[in-house]
């Protein structure tokens, strides 16, 4: 199984624009202190770069639990 990356949204959505909005849906972060756990690979690495401002990124230890 590929490794996988803890994704925390630690700063607020309020004023970003729309598709950084998007793109934190689409990691599953909706409000601050949201955590995802994700594949890592290019495309969650990309979707980390647009938002690499507002999270807090570490390595999943374990099994992912939604």
């Amino acid at each position: 199984m590929a490794d996988t990356i803890q994704v925390k949204l630690v700063k607020s959505l309020i004023g970003s624009k729309k598709n950084q909005l998007a793109t934190a849906r689409a990691l599953g972060l909706h409000k601050i202190g949201d955590t995802s756990v994700q594949p890592d690979n290019d495309a969650t690495q990309g979707k980390i770069r647009v938002l690499r401002h507002l999270l807090e990124v570490t390595s999943a230890e374990g099994g992912a639990t939604a």
